[in-house]
């Protein structure tokens, strides 16, 4: 997708957080893949449970969610893990398990080039 397009999308939301998150997405190449996935609409946002990211990923990996994590099962690894938003008990665990959380927009500050980031966009397949 364009950034025309993602542009054209930016119009209709509200949410400031998330305006000023694809904007910044937008701006850096390496970061447009994720400033396109979420600019979508709501329903189309990912959400995805601890347990669903934990088999997705090894130790040390830097993962995207491009949407919401929610708190159900644990996430045994030590990953840096960067999402839009976290519910309260996802948090809650990854405090307790002292992973690094951060939004997409800090995530965006701390690794701007994009390097060795792991995007996970669905649940995991058997």
């Amino acid at each position: 997708m364009n950034k025309t397009k993602i542009e054209k999308k930016l119009r209709r939301k509200t949410n400031p957080e998330l305006v000023e998150t694809i904007i910044n997405s937008k701006k850096n190449k390496a970061w447009l893949t994720i400033s396109h996935m979420i600019s979508t609409p709501r329903r189309n946002m990912v959400a995805l449970n601890l347990d669903e990211i934990d088999k997705q990923t090894k130790d040390k990996d830097f993962v995207v969610v491009p949407g919401k994590i929610l708190g159900n099962g644990e996430l045994n690894k030590k990953i840096t893990l960067a999402a839009f938003s976290f519910s309260a008990s996802a948090k809650d665990k990854l405090n307790k398990a002292k992973i690094e959380t951060l939004t997409i927009k800090e995530a965006i500050h701390k690794n701007p080039n994009a390097k060795d980031i792991k995007i996970i966009t669905e649940k995991w397949k058997k």
